[in-house]
């Protein structure tokens, strides 16, 4: 059997980034609408304040106004509350995304529940869940969204589809979940007390990893020719004797991606998959809500 032809997150994001940049540009023109993005970081977090680098950076060359707002950890909750607030009430800004983890003693769910709905571009609001649960218009999850670009963009229509999702977590597994079944996908969503999981997963035309374990899904757990996306970002040690006594550590997925590429006909990478989407998909949602938000078609 033919090798997995790979999509390519690189690719896809780049695409993507052009078209909100190309929109962005019209919306200045026609309307003098400048969509806004303010993110929020609150303490060190090495990663985070990478994803917030790249957030700030891309959200720039797309046209956007761009703010980044650094808190630092020992930060009061009724301070960074009142930040959200101040945002939400900027007409500047259409987007509001917090960066996520937050240090300990903050509560996450206050502070997201906060977030004005129509610039809650991370779709964590209670609002937009529920606006995505009853199929209505709502800002949905970056990394669900870019899922279901890449696989519109390798498969087509998805309709009739058997479609498996290890994961339910509120990021990723019960969005991706929810976007599936709209786009008339019959969906099974499993996790860690499903009953023989690989034999699950096997039934599966479209197989979402997302679960967050180091290369779990292995290749008897892949139907023959199916579409998977995998959505876990793992750092692990090298095997490399050397490379581990030195600390280092590289990125893997949920999928054991090179025993899966010898039976899927289709599967992203990781690195190079669905994280890149992650971000295009940030600004897409910036550019819809500030759509929305003027009342601009």
């Amino acid at each position: 059997m033919s090798q997995a032809q790979i999509i390519d997150g690189k690719v896809t994001a780049e695409r993507l980034r052009a078209e909100v940049a190309k929109e962005v540009a019209a919306l200045k023109a026609q309307h003098g609408l400048q969509p806004g993005l303010a993110v929020v970081l609150v303490g060190e977090d090495p990663a985070s304040q990478v994803y917030v680098r790249s957030k700030g950076e891309h959200s720039k060359a797309a046209g956007m106004h761009s703010v980044t707002h650094r808190l630092p950890a020992d930060v009061s909750e009724d301070e960074l509350l009142g930040l959200v607030r101040q945002l939400n009430a900027d007409p500047a800004i259409h987007g509001i995304l917090v960066q996520l983890p937050l240090p300990k003693g903050l509560d996450e769910k206050a502070i997201i529940e906060t977030i004005d709905p129509n610039k809650d571009v991370d779709g964590l609001h209670v609002v937009n869940a529920g606006r995505l649960a009853q199929g209505l218009p709502s800002l949905v999850p970056c990394t669900p969204l870019g899922c279901m670009t890449m696989l519109r963009e390798t498969l087509g229509d998805l309709s009739g589809k058997r479609a498996v999702v290890i994961g339910r977590s509120v990021l990723v597994g019960k969005p991706v979940a929810q976007l599936l079944l709209q786009a008339d996908c019959t969906v099974t969503v499993a996790h860690s007390r499903t009953q023989d999981l690989a034999a699950v997963c096997r039934e599966a035309d479209i197989l979402v990893a997302a679960v967050g374990r180091p290369q779990m899904v292995k290749a008897d757990w892949i139907k023959p020719g199916a579409t998977v996306i995998d959505v876990g970002i793992n750092r692990v040690p090298f095997r490399d004797p050397v490379k581990a006594a030195e600390g280092k550590t590289k990125l893997v997925g949920d999928v054991a991606y090179k025993e899966a590429l010898a039976v899927a006909g289709h599967i992203t990478p990781v690195p190079g998959g669905v994280g890149l989407m992650t971000v295009a998909c940030l600004l897409q949602n910036t550019v819809t809500a500030a759509k929305r938000i003027a009342g601009v078609a």
